[in-house]
């Protein structure tokens, strides 16, 4: 997804917060569907890592890249989504080596990242490892230079004197039209390849809302016939573009983006919103969205790093205060992205080659133990499996957002300013049994917190 579709996401988003009644606290609805295909059992827990294969090595390449899968693991990651590994069309590319969204071929690897056997290892690997490993895939459209352009026009969307076309300002793909069966078909068929021959665990979906929830739905269930999968769609409450989003998560996806969260706490760090915007937001939030449904909490992913700007240009000092609630808020689904481990601090290019910068391990030691607290306290799993959020304080005289959640082994107390001068919250509870586990400006005496401007404090509970 590039800029333009990021700007109608946030339109549509800020269109729902206006649209949907209020409730008092962070607590999810339960789903109104009947599903079959939940999430699988070692995802309850998980902490997803972002691979750009192209930026993450100097030689962009699988088996470069099979080398840090230890390190990650040790990091604390559970599953890898794997940007599109597909090979790029050349028709209409964009820049050097053209969009990783621009797919030539829906069942082969791009060439320049190595070949079957190298990626087919590194899933074996991964696996060795402990680690899942979902790829992305771009159902809404392909290159140009795709074979189903000349075998398969009828495939595409087309204007009214028949010239295939392209969508947004996206000139280097051509979009398909699903009013077409034999597509579903052909691209459930390409997508059941990469599970059952190269044992990979899942997908990540590209603007999965462009694509009809029927064919998710359809997919999902051809996939599971294979193997329990695990299935991220790039999409929100997309009230405006696809009124009936709700189907999405009826059989067809586990996890969703929470993108509105993310660009409203960017503009709460830039000053542009205000703690009565997040207050508003944290009413709403899981108004729509069904409790088994996991929400993918980001600091930074490929989109937002190249096009709108680092985490340190996005939320200076503030980012730990944000990387805390996006690891404790309910059904969180906590994302980190190549890179940001190492404090990147540069805008990747999107259709050139732009290497990581690796060497910087300052950072290591705060997602180490971000994703151990997410492995080890058990209300705070993903979904349905992570225990329900009591707000205990948001206050708007004293910006303090405080809450607790419980589970059957673990309670979880988590505090966050969001004021500009130090402010004092008396809690009036016993926390003798509680652990700090991490703050930064905060002093606790006798229930009593005293916190600095932006500071944070998780205290736990492991019975």
């Amino acid at each position: 997804m590039n800029k333009t579709l990021s700007q109608l996401i946030l339109i549509g988003l800020i269109g729902l917060s206006t649209t949907h009644s209020q409730t008092q606290n962070s607590e999810t609805k339960d789903s109104k569907y009947s599903k079959e295909f939940y999430a699988p059992e070692w995802s309850k827990n998980a902490v997803i890592y972002e691979v750009n294969i192209r930026q993450h090595t100097e030689e962009g390449t699988f088996s470069a890249f099979t080398k840090d899968i230890p390190r990650i693991k040790a990091l604390g990651a559970d599953i890898l989504w794997l940007m599109p590994i597909h090979p790029i069309g050349f028709k209409n590319r964009k820049g050097g080596l053209g969009s990783y969204y621009s797919v030539q071929n829906y069942t082969k690897v791009n060439p320049e990242y190595g070949n079957t056997d190298e990626f087919k290892n590194l899933v074996k690997v991964a696996h060795d490892n402990g680690l899942k490993v979902i790829i992305d895939w771009v159902a809404n459209h392909s290159a140009w230079d795709n074979p189903w352009i000349e075998e398969k026009p009828e495939f595409y969307m087309k204007d009214s004197v028949g010239n295939i076309v392209t969508q947004f300002d996206w000139t280097d793909v051509a979009k398909f039209d699903y009013s077409n069966e034999e597509l579903h078909d052909s691209m459930s068929s390409a997508m059941e390849y990469w599970v059952k021959d190269c044992d990979i665990d899942g997908y990540r979906c590209d603007v999965a809302f462009l694509v009809p929830a029927k064919f998710w739905q359809n997919t999902r269930a051809k996939l599971e016939k294979i193997k329990p999968v695990f299935m991220l769609a790039e999409m929100e409450a997309q009230t405006d573009i696809n009124p009936n989003f709700q189907e999405y998560f009826e059989n067809a996806f586990n996890a969703n983006y929470a993108w509105g969260y993310h660009f409203l706490s960017h503009e709460i760090s830039h000053g542009n919103k205000s703690y009565n915007d997040f207050l508003e937001h944290m009413k709403n939030n899981y108004e729509e969205i069904p409790s088994d449904v996991f929400k993918m909490h980001f600091l930074t992913n490929h989109d937002e790093n190249s096009w709108n700007g680092t985490v340190l240009e996005k939320y200076g000092n503030e980012w730990k205060k944000w990387s805390v609630l996006n690891y404790t808020l309910p059904q969180s689904f906590p994302l980190i992205y190549s890179g940001e481990e190492a404090n990147n601090q540069k805008r990747l290019e999107f259709f050139e080659k732009d290497q990581i910068k690796w060497g910087d391990t300052s950072l290591y030691n705060w997602y180490r133990k971000l994703n151990s607290l997410k492995h080890r306290i058990d209300c705070l799993a993903n979904g349905k499996w992570g225990g329900k959020a009591k707000v205990l304080s948001a206050n708007t005289l004293n910006s303090l957002y405080v809450f607790s959640r419980k589970g059957a082994n673990s309670e979880v107390l988590v505090a966050v300013s969001f004021s500009k001068r130090q402010e004092e919250y008396n809690s009036n509870l016993d926390l003798s049994g509680f652990e700090e586990f991490v703050s930064d400006g905060v002093d606790l005496n006798d229930g009593k917190f005293t916190i600095q401007p932006n500071g944070f404090i998780v205290l736990t509970i492991n019975k």
